[in-house]
């Protein structure tokens, strides 16, 4: 039985307006998903800085920074990959995400390594994982894409 549609059995076709709505969806979702990790970053920095003083407030920006900055690199790439003639597959997305991983990791070392002495731990942490977790401002106001 012929249904007209041009995709195998089970496949989802999709027009180019259902397309162009999912490349929307994914582009504000980008930018508020950095919104959010640079406000809860914003938050866990003036937090520290008020409660614990100006050395734990750059720590935990430091923190902040060590997962935003290299996170945001990614978010563009990917953004420019939607004005591409080729979108990117799932595996330039997770080679992506190790990459972005992969210097976070090496940030907090260099940190660990040239700032060890005078950084406050906790401050650090809690700002990059402040970052991190920036999505649960997302999921508490229902703004997920």
């Amino acid at each position: 039985m012929d249904d007209g549609s041009s995709g195998s059995p089970g496949t989802l076709v999709l027009g180019e307006a259902e397309r162009a709505l999912i490349a929307r969806r994914s582009r504000v979702g980008l930018f508020r998903a950095l919104a959010a990790q640079a406000f809860t970053g914003m938050l866990v920095v003036l937090g520290a800085w008020g409660i614990a003083g100006k050395d734990a407030g750059v720590s935990a920006l430091i923190g902040a920074g060590a997962y935003f900055v290299p996170n945001t690199l990614f978010a563009l790439r990917l953004l420019l990959g939607y004005f591409g003639p080729k979108r990117p597959g799932s595996l330039a997305f997770f080679w992506g995400e190790f990459l972005k991983l992969l210097i976070v990791a090496g940030v907090v070392v260099l940190v660990a390594w040239r700032w060890g002495g005078w950084l406050n731990w906790l401050a650090f942490l809690l700002g990059l994982l402040g970052v991190m977790k920036g999505y649960v401002v997302l999921l508490a106001l229902r703004r997920l894409p």
